[in-house]
């Protein structure tokens, strides 16, 4: 059997405070994704996560995108400058803090192989969430879900997503066409995304079992993230 090459992937992984995470991401997509590009878009760490990036990115092709001087800080920040630097066809985003199964990455690049515009992984479950956490991504889901659906929009059963695959010629002209439709200081790119691209976009979903509690370092979720998702939604 012939190995699949991941040649024309580039894995784009936003970072603020992951040292006890991100050295072990890379290595494992780096065995798993023969020939993908890992791009770590750090927002100003302060922990040794750049540092880790460098150790390991030596061993593997990763490179390191210091944002630390930049005037606007976020994860959607993050993501955006990253994807302006991507040279393949196809880009997945996924978190650092290994809650998202790289196993999981294959499947999303198959799916964008075979026609997909944009591939989400959606959570069937969640470990250790609070009870008014899952209340609250339940609402804003709903919500979105219903405001996107009378605007005409691409929905998925997991709108608030950080796991994804996106064709690069797409999100390239997405980012060119209006970055202002990009809550840059958000949290929800993908979110931003859906409400951004026309009702013909090819959505597919890749669904995982579960969303697993962190190892270490600490959740960056903070109650003002729902009124950033909330913006976004509405925008």
């Amino acid at each position: 059997m012939i190995a699949m090459d991941y040649g024309n992937l580039t894995i784009i992984i936003p970072t603020l405070n992951e040292a006890g995470n991100i050295g072990r991401l890379i290595k494992i997509l780096s065995s798993s994704y023969p020939n993908a590009k890992i791009i770590v878009s750090d927002d100003g760490s302060h922990d040794g996560t750049k540092e880790e990036v460098t150790k390991y990115g030596k061993k593997a092709d990763a490179i390191l995108l210091d944002r630390s001087q930049k005037t606007v800080h976020g994860l959607t920040a993050s993501v955006v400058d990253a994807a302006t630097t991507v040279r393949t066809r196809y880009i997945i985003v996924m978190d650092a803090d290994l809650q998202h199964p790289p196993e999981a990455v294959g499947k999303i690049y198959d799916k964008l192989l075979n026609g997909a515009d944009i591939a989400i992984a959606t959570r069937t479950s969640v470990e250790n969430w609070s009870l008014y956490r899952k209340m609250v991504s339940l609402g804003i889901t709903a919500i979105a879900t219903m405001v996107f659906k009378a605007r005409h929009k691409p929905v998925t059963r997991d709108m608030m997503s950080g796991f994804f695959g996106i064709r690069a010629r797409l999100f390239k002209n997405l980012i060119s066409r209006d970055i202002g439709g990009f809550i840059m200081g958000g949290y929800k790119v993908l979110l931003d995304t859906l409400r951004m691209v026309g009702d013909d976009t090819v959505i597919a979903e890749v669904p995982y079992s579960t969303f697993h509690s962190r190892e270490h370092g600490r959740s960056k979720f903070k109650p003002n993230h729902m009124l950033e998702t909330l913006r976004s939604i509405f925008r």
